[in-house]
């Protein structure tokens, strides 16, 4: 092979970022151009270097970047079928955010550095997934870091989307300090950062350190995954622009923990405490993300609570000991969860609301938008896990390593023994993931139901209108005790959507149908990863979809009973007790025929805000940070300032008074000499 080829994938996205910094303000028609063909030409090579390396192949080259007195940095690949199959995810999903991003941001001013960001954020990406060091996958690692900041914040003018963008740089950095020692560790354990030696030293069982070190980078897999308890950046982080939220979610910064886990596999087998630690991780995090999920009204917030979850299982996965399922539903959640986050940019734009309580009071709003319509459904089949569509084989592998792990037989595929995985994570693994799936059988209809399929009842039910303060009428658009994040409105709803938000649409749509069966022929995906079976067992598929079927029913059930409610008046009052929201308190309460609040009963309201996790770290982490650093501020300026103010001070009033000793007057100065000489006399004389 050319080692061009691989060197252009992360390449060319970086110089088409480089390129549209530069031009982007001289010459802003070149701007979207720039954007578009290094992504997908970068795409094309990728999808060039995974027919050229093959099934069951690797290639490992480096050269030596810097020494540094102890294991050497090295630039270089480190190909196989893993990073072939994610680097066309990525370039697949990238190609289509920047092909739509054309047209959902064409009004916005600052398009050029956004287009900019998200090439760098795509080669960075990449970058990760080629990277043959553990030193220079860092790098990458920690550039989407700082391109999430800016593309989170990129509507800056508005506080959801500073605050997001902070929240979710701090929180991530919070899990990559742990991180960054696990790195270093594992590098002087192994004797060097280059993964082929890593794999090999934790094969040969050389590393001295194997639960720190794989604790240590479960701190940065949480922070970039949005794994318990790092995870609440995530949901906030929808105050950014719907494409952004797309790349994110599905390609880039949440896949990139998850990568990592089952690129160093063979160094969590050898920590049984470390699985169990991660089995315990995704079973909080799948279960409580799909809770809230369920009682979201912020349409881009149940999407990014079931990004959440879906994160879950493929670190349940790998817990489980199968890397091969977890990078499968990896690559099957990518194509769906990009196709769901489009398709909400469509509605939303139709909508001009995130709320699905306001979409709910849209009569005819699936007829405006068909294609989204259409698209998100598919997607949402894909996402409850129904057959034929990726997301049930991909699911389905999940659970099928989970029960083979709980029976003691974990699908290691020869990367460890199937001891090393304690059966205690596979039982939580699999017990876990099946409620999992009910609960996402719910929400996922919930959300089709209540957004496309409101009785006309409920389009009757308008919002009210109150004069506001200043003598104006506000509307309550979305349920006043509902987290929403809002981002600023970047086309007209009167406009239909351009070409350019639709073929994205079904370009995804052919993956998220088709990319599942490529799982039941071991020399088609299976020979591309492990050689490993991803065959459903008769068991979990049965049991998978029954829960998936009944989940939905339930949520059919519970959505029928709301409507039948308020069709008869039936409301039930407002909830009292609520708490401030993101995006102001709208004006009155808007009652819909919501099967969340059936469902969930009394979790309704823990798990519409997120159960209280963020409230705990406001008062447990944010309070007393801002306490400490208020008393550092006051000591700076009434201790520290007081010092240096106070030897102004003294240096002017020792000026003075010399100043004061300077008459001009000759025998005034010769009467002070002799006075002075006299004194010193005496005193050498006594």
């Amino acid at each position: 092979m050319n080692l061009a080829l691989p060197a252009l994938v992360p390449a060319l996205p970086a110089l088409g970022a480089a390129a549209t910094l530069a031009t982007g303000k001289k010459a802003p028609g070149l701007a979207r151009p720039l954007a578009i063909v290094p992504v997908a030409v970068s795409a094309v090579l990728a999808l060039v270097v995974a027919l050229q390396l093959g099934t069951g192949q690797t290639l490992d080259v480096a050269t030596r970047l810097t020494p540094t007195g102890g294991p050497d940095i090295s630039l270089g690949f480190y190909l196989d079928g893993y990073s072939s199959l994610i680097s066309v995810l990525v370039g697949l999903v990238a190609t289509c955010v920047q092909v739509y991003s054309t047209a959902y941001l064409k009004q916005d001013r600052r398009y050029p550095s956004y287009a900019a960001l998200v090439s760098l954020f795509t080669a960075a990406m990449l970058l990760v997934v080629y990277s043959g060091d553990l030193v220079v996958l860092l790098v990458g690692w920690e550039v989407m870091g700082v391109c999430s900041y800016f593309l989170i914040g990129h509507h800056w003018e508005t506080e959801d989307a500073r605050s997001a963008s902070l929240k979710a740089f701090l929180v991530t950095k919070l899990g990559d300090v742990p991180f960054l020692f696990g790195i270093f560790l594992l590098g002087a354990d192994a004797g060097s950062f280059r993964i082929t030696d890593v794999l090999a030293a934790a094969t040969e069982g050389r590393l001295g350190h194997p639960t720190l070190i794989a604790l240590l980078l479960l701190g940065g897999v949480a922070g970039k995954s949005a794994q318990f308890p790092l995870h609440t950046w995530l949901p906030d982080a929808m105050a950014g622009p719907t494409p952004v939220s797309a790349l994110i979610h599905a390609a880039t910064m949440v896949a990139a923990g998850i990568y990592l886990v089952s690129r160093l596999l063979p160094v969590f087998l050898l920590s049984g405490a470390a699985l169990v630690v991660l089995a315990v991780m995704a079973a909080v995090t799948m279960i409580g993300s799909a809770l809230c999920a369920l009682a979201q009204d912020d349409l881009k917030r149940v999407l990014a609570y079931s990004t959440v979850g879906q994160l879950g299982y493929m670190a349940g996965a790998l817990a489980s000991g199968d890397r091969e399922a977890s990078v499968f539903h990896l690559v099957s959640h990518g194509a769906f969860k990009a196709l769901l986050f489009l398709a909400a940019g469509v509605v939303i734009h139709a909508a001009h609301t995130n709320s699905i309580s306001a979409m709910s009071r849209m009569p005819g709003l699936r007829k405006r938008v068909p294609d989204a319509y259409w698209t998100m459904g598919i997607a949402l089949v894909a996402l409850i896990g129904l057959p034929p569509f990726s997301g049930f084989f991909s699911k389905e592998a999940v659970l099928t390593a989970a029960e083979h792990a709980a029976n003691g037989e974990a699908l290691t595929n020869g990367l460890g023994p199937a001891s090393a995985v304690p059966e205690a994570a596979g039982w939580i693994v699999l017990i876990s993931a099946a409620l999992t799936a009910l609960l996402t059988a719910a929400y996922a209809t919930r959300l089709f139901l209540v957004a496309f399929h409101s009785p006309a009842g409920a389009a009757a039910a308008a919002p009210q209108v109150l004069p506001a303060a200043d003598g104006a009428t506000v509307v309550a658009d979305h349920e006043a005790d509902a987290p929403y994040s809002p981002e600023l409105d970047e086309a007209d709803p009167a406009t239909a959507e351009p070409p350019a938000m639709r073929w994205p649409l079904w370009v995804l749509a052919v993956p998220t149908m088709a990319f599942g069966v490529t799982s039941l022929r071991t020399d088609w995906l299976p020979g591309l990863l492990d050689g490993g079976s991803l065959r459903p067992s008769g068991v979990t598929a049965v049991t998978g979809t029954t829960l998936a079927v009944v989940g939905m029913l339930a949520a059919y059930g519970a959505w029928r009973s709301a409507t039948a409610r308020l069709g008869a008046g039936r409301l039930a009052p407002a909830a009292a007790g609520r708490v401030p929201e993101q995006a102001g308190a709208p004006a009155v309460e808007v009652i819909v025929a919501d099967p969340g609040r059936t469902l969930l009963g009394p979790l309704f309201g823990p798990a519409r805000h997120g159960f209280g996790v963020d409230r705990l770290y406001h008062v447990l982490f944010v309070r007393p940070v801002v306490a400490a650093a208020r008393l550092v501020c006051f000591l700076d300026r009434e201790v520290i300032e007081t010092y240096v103010r106070g030897s102004g001070v003294g240096a002017n009033l020792l000026g003075r008074a010399v100043r004061l000793a300077q008459t001009g007057n000759a025998q005034t100065y010769l009467s002070a000499l002799l006075a002075a000489v006299v004194l010193l006399t005496v005193l050498v004389a006594v």
